[in-house]
């Protein structure tokens, strides 16, 4: 870690924050939260370059409660600005990328940072997403001694990454957290001589002809072929308010935050695997957890149905969505509407974690690659897009079961065809 980064609790904040002559970016984190995970990482990087113009502070949360509530901190990770001794500029939280982060500290220095020189790579296979998926491919075209490099806009990991514990990958005897897997396979790829380079915000992609370019902010990148394994996020609320108290009450994972809502009231929106299981995980925590459903069935796994149908903490609202997020700094409780009566009533709430599915990471390639109406990348068994030499894999591709399994599985064949491809050429 730079020297540049300090660390502040209840007592030293004011004088290391407050007083500071320079302007100082304060990061709140905590233990066992995948998205703090990903994002420290991002905080320690960008206060490398950013060292010398501005003052880079850690606050750990968990053991200075009574600061964070006087900021009205409420989830991790969560990124203040302040300047001259006052908060200023957009607070951050949650999933924070690093163009997120570089523009706010741009908006707080008022000046832009000298260009930085590129670099060029040349490589034989070029993947764009590092979760299982891309790993995966990364893991057997590497092993085929092909130059390849992993580009990701993050942390590799992608959503296994932010998953507590994964209790149904094959070999993994029972229970794995998240963050293991991934690490396992990172290694794996690693150790067979792949090139992972992370937090590279892509701008500008060219995947026609032989050769493909993929430009990032200090990078361009020329490839003979291309896996697209850029994956999935959740879906946000749409409901008036949703973005004004995102971080505030408004989530979208309870292993992150639900421990931050010890003997209150919390409503889980969703009626797949990812809600039922949240809401079971929210009950070690809260006083009783209300799960709200858009239809009358749930589509979890019957055993996960099971769990919850029989836990005592937790009601169910069927037939019923959110119109609207009340509160005042922080959540206080939503407008729902019945899809079926049309009736709308105001019910109480301490938070809201929202599981109601995930959108493709495919903004980039909207135009260029097929995609179906969902904007999911289309591709063949062999995962061959419809261009020459590109390739999907993962939660990114138009398929019926998304899984880390299947992820890998995808990655496996692209990383295999991928070979042939270049071999062919």
């Amino acid at each position: 870690m730079g020297s540049n980064i300090i660390y502040a609790d209840e007592g030293s904040f004011e004088g290391r924050v407050l007083k500071s002559e320079q302007p100082v970016a304060v990061y709140f984190y905590s233990e066992d939260c995948p998205p703090c995970t990903a994002f420290t990482p991002i905080f320690d990087r960008m206060a490398e370059g950013y060292g010398d113009r501005m003052r880079f502070v850690k606050v750990f949360r968990q053991q200075n409660r009574r600061l964070a509530e006087s900021l009205n901190v409420k989830n991790s990770p969560t990124l203040l600005f302040f300047k001259d001794g006052r908060e200023s500029c957009t607070r951050l939280n949650g999933y924070i990328s690093k163009s997120e982060f570089g523009g706010a500290l741009e908006n707080v220095l008022g000046g832009k940072c000298p260009p930085k020189l590129k670099s060029r790579v040349n490589c034989d296979v070029l993947i764009l997403g590092g979760g299982p998926a891309g790993l995966s491919a990364a893991i057997y075209s590497a092993r085929a001694r092909l130059y390849t490099v992993v580009v990701d806009e993050g942390i590799p990991g992608g959503q296994v990454a932010t998953t507590f514990h994964v209790a149904n990958y094959p070999g993994t005897n029972g229970v794995i957290r998240g963050t293991d897997l991934v690490e396992n396979m990172k290694r794996q790829a690693l150790d067979f001589g792949a090139q992972i380079d992370d937090l590279k915000e892509i701008l500008e992609v060219n995947l026609w002809g032989g050769e493909k370019l993929i430009r990032t902010e200090d990078t361009d990148y020329y490839a003979k072929s291309v896996i697209i394994a850029t994956g999935a996020e959740p879906r946000k609320l749409p409901a008036e308010g949703e973005r004004e108290f995102r971080g505030r009450g408004v989530h979208y994972c309870a292993t992150c935050d639900g421990a931050m809502y010890q003997d209150m009231d919390v409503l889980v929106v969703g009626g797949g695997n990812s809600a039922l299981e949240g809401a079971l995980f929210l009950t070690r925590y809260a006083r009783h957890v209300t799960i709200l459903h858009q239809l009358d069935v749930f589509q979890a796994e019957k055993t996960i149905q099971e769990d919850v149908l029989k836990n005592q903490n937790i009601s169910i609202i069927y037939d019923s969505i959110v119109k609207k997020v009340l509160g005042e700094n922080f959540v206080t409780g939503v407008v729902i509407e019945n899809v079926k009566t049309g009736e709308v009533r105001e019910i109480k709430t301490g938070g809201l974690f929202i599981y109601i599915g995930m959108q493709p990471r495919t903004h980039l390639f909207k135009g260029v690659v097929g995609m179906n109406e969902y904007g999911y990348i289309t591709g063949d068994g062999d995962m061959k897009t419809n261009i020459q030499g590109v390739f999907v894999a993962g939660d990114v591709r138009e398929k019926s079961v998304r899984q880390i399994a299947t992820a890998v599985s995808d990655g496996v064949i692209a990383g295999i065809m991928v070979e042939k491809y270049i071999n062919r050429r």
